[in-house]
């Protein structure tokens, strides 16, 4: 019998870490549905934690919980950090395979050697890479970078490995700077005074737990359109949905697509028989240059040829 067959009628309950309009879950959500290619019955849970406070996570993950108990899935796929964190052991030890996308933390430090039936994808932003080509982009001007994420759990996993504790990182002769930041009005401070501050270039990671100074959540796109829009210096991404007209100019970026895709596989494999224990959790490496043209014309900036070649521009 060909694993398709023996999936057609499977359920797969894909639990997000975050929200149906977020472009990270919308793009491995439609990675993860072209590859299982409607063979498989497909639903899914927000837990929303980019947007409800830390003390609402055991409440949401609860919500999941009571979803995945109703559902009764032949496998769940756990969306990023925090719905691994939350729910991976507790699915695992009532017997349901698990294969998790999008993790920034280190699998030892969540503990995933020590589950049974658990693997999956992930992910890891290309800092060290990227910068190395920002700086081509800047025609090798680049002495000093800022680094800009929110301080949420995705971000201090994301960070962890390349700064390693630390808040700056040598790449070649360029100095990377790190600041994870909590509130609106001390990103946009951070934002203000890059250049005055010494940086050449910012690089903007993730912003989607950004609160004001009343605590009260941002939306994501506010936080990104205002730095687009009042940097003094080029701002580049390391994901896919922060380049664009009046986002970043781009870099070389992950795309949560690809994250979905090589999730589905690894869902397959273990609805066709395999066992997750037998299955390596891996990396996604596959970075992609992404460039809007609008942001390259507004920074009067040319992409090299070594990199043009290669590249997708956007608008």
């Amino acid at each position: 019998m060909s694993p398709s067959a023996i999936a057609e009628a499977k359920k797969v309950l894909v639990i997000q870490s975050y929200h149906a309009e977020y472009p990270w879950d919308k793009s491995y959500l439609k990675g993860i549905r072209q590859t299982l290619d409607g063979n498989y019955e497909i639903e899914t849970f927000q837990m929303d934690t980019k947007r409800v406070p830390k003390d609402a996570y055991q409440q949401q993950a609860d919500k999941a919980w009571e979803k995945y108990k109703s559902m009764k899935p032949d496998i769940v796929m756990l969306g990023d950090d925090n719905a691994l964190k939350y729910l991976g052991k507790r699915i695992d030890d009532d017997g349901t395979p698990v294969v998790f996308l999008g993790i920034n933390s280190n699998p030892r430090a969540v503990g995933i050697g020590k589950m049974k039936q658990v693997t999956g994808i992930l992910e890891r932003p290309l800092f060290k890479r990227n910068i190395s080509e920002v700086n081509k982009v800047m025609n090798n001007s680049l002495k000093s970078v800022l680094i800009l994420f929110d301080s949420g759990t995705t971000s201090q996993a994301a960070v962890t490995d390349a700064f390693k504790g630390k808040d700056t990182l040598k790449v070649g002769k360029v100095k990377a700077t790190l600041k994870l930041i909590d509130t609106q009005s001390k990103w946009q401070q951070a934002v203000s005074n890059a250049k005055s501050d010494g940086y050449d270039a910012i690089i903007v990671g993730l912003y989607h737990t950004i609160v004001d100074d009343s605590g009260k959540h941002v939306p994501a796109g506010d936080i990104l359109s205002w730095t687009s829009e009042n940097t003094p210096v080029p701002p580049f991404a390391f994901w896919d949905f922060v380049v664009g007209r009046d986002k970043a100019i781009g870099g070389l970026v992950l795309f949560g697509e690809v994250q979905g895709v090589e999730a589905a596989k690894v869902v397959k494999r273990v609805l066709a028989g395999e066992s997750p224990k037998k299955i390596q959790p891996a990396v996604a490496k596959k970075g992609r240059f992404y460039f809007s043209q609008a942001q390259l014309d507004r920074w009067s900036l040319t992409l090299p040829k070594s990199i043009q070649s290669k590249a997708s521009v956007i608008d």
